[in-house]
């Protein structure tokens, strides 16, 4: 960031609330056009939709737990609500009936829009893979409900759940695509509703393993790698040579043999097994992808583990553990702005060059949201007291040309 750029920062966010600063990074125009597409505010005297994101993020980024503890949150800081967005004092009743009645679709299409932003800022993040193609890690997380609460959510006998499926591009890792359902929705069906991208290289475990859908995500150009299950049916075409002291017990070419998969998937497929040194743990992958060194192989499977830490830290730092109502719009409403406000802080860390985790940005964000302050001042790295020394000499040079 220039000087120039830090001082225009510091003019345009004088007297703003880090909260206020950070959601103008928000394309509010366009979450406008969604409200409309869905009458989000028709009829709606108090608490806009913009408003209802901006309570819910801040709810979000600073871990309330109950709508009762955003309205005592709020309160307690009402002489800065103005500067926050906030035309009035938020009423949990007031939040709860937006949250029950306003069209979830207008948080997900926000959320999609500012998916698509983040993955172009993360376009050029280097994946260590030496590898030109977009790789996507498929994964799902079920979070648990109760079903006397949330009936709508049938899960099981006594229990009630929804799932998030997710589509991750590991540069940045930010989710491309996420769908939530009900927790009966198995996880081999979310490989209906990705449309495959031709050249990207797609990640999943076991539970993915469908041969006519992996023969489409074939046919579309793209990749898959995958774990294979222990009864697969199939004769060995040829076996590549390798190095077994690198881990790579054998590399293989091989046809499918069972009446069904061969009619699934009447291609060849690739067969990898691999000892995990770390585990002792042999492992054998599945691939249409022919060309790449089998240590990529089993490197990408690897980095499949980076969907488990998005839906480790997203349940862990966002609110969608405990939800704010209990009606399927409700829900879903929680959950899409809980993906924005991930995604927006991914934004905020590019846009701003902070070489920090987006953990650290959350923690730090969570005290420091009634402050007033440049955003780059609440994360003073070198960079930053580099400017600030500048902006100090210019200063005093400034108090002698005239003679202060």
């Amino acid at each position: 960031m220039t000087l120039r750029n830090f001082l225009k920062g510091i003019a345009m966010n004088a007297g703003k609330t880090l909260f206020g600063q950070l959601m103008d990074f928000l394309p509010w125009s366009t979450f406008n056009r969604y409200v409309a597409r869905y009458g989000g505010d028709q009829g709606i005297r108090t608490l806009s939709c913009a408003e209802q994101f901006r309570v819910m993020a801040f709810a979000q980024l600073t871990y309330r737990e109950s709508l009762r503890d955003i309205e005592a949150c709020l309160s307690a800081q009402s002489s800065k609500l103005y500067h926050m967005g906030f035309r009035e004092p938020v009423r949990r009743s007031t939040l709860a009936d937006a949250n029950e009645s306003r069209d979830w679709r207008i948080h997900a299409d926000f959320a999609a829009r500012l998916i698509v932003q983040a993955r172009n800022l993360y376009a050029s993040e280097d994946l260590g893979l030496e590898l030109s193609n977009t790789v996507y890690a498929l994964d799902s997380t079920t979070i648990d409900l109760c079903l006397s609460v949330f009936p709508w959510a049938h899960f099981r006998t006594t229990k009630a759940a929804v799932k998030m499926h997710t589509l991750l591009d590991l540069r940045g890792s930010i989710p491309s695509f996420i769908h939530v359902s009900d927790g009966k929705l198995h996880d081999v069906h979310a490989l209906d509703l990705v449309t495959p991208e031709a050249g990207a290289i797609y990640v999943m475990d076991r539970g993915y393993v469908d041969f006519s859908r992996l023969h489409a995500v074939h046919a579309a150009g793209a990749f898959f790698v995958t774990r294979a299950k222990s009864n697969l049916s199939f004769h060995r075409v040829y076996s590549a040579p390798n190095d077994r002291s690198t881990g790579i017990l054998c590399d293989q070419t091989i046809a499918l043999d069972g009446y069904y998969t061969r009619r699934d998937y009447p291609t060849l497929l690739r067969r990898v097994r691999f000892n995990e040194a770390e585990t002792g743990k042999t492992l054998v992958f599945l691939t249409n992808q022919m060309i790449l060194p089998a240590a990529t192989i089993c490197a990408l499977y690897k980095r499949r583990w980076q969907v488990e830490l998005f839906f480790k830290w997203i349940k862990q730092h966002l609110r969608i553990k405990r939800f704010f109502g209990t009606s399927e719009n409700a829900v879903k409403t929680q959950i899409w702005i809980a993906v924005s406000v991930y995604v927006l802080v991914a934004i905020v860390r590019k846009k701003l060059n902070l070489d920090v985790s987006l953990y650290t940005l959350l923690q730090v964000l969570s005290l420091t949201l009634f402050e007033k302050m440049p955003l780059q001042q609440a994360f003073p790295g070198d960079r930053y007291k580099s400017e600030q020394n500048q902006l100090n000499n210019q200063l005093n040079l400034l108090d002698f040309m005239t003679g202060q």
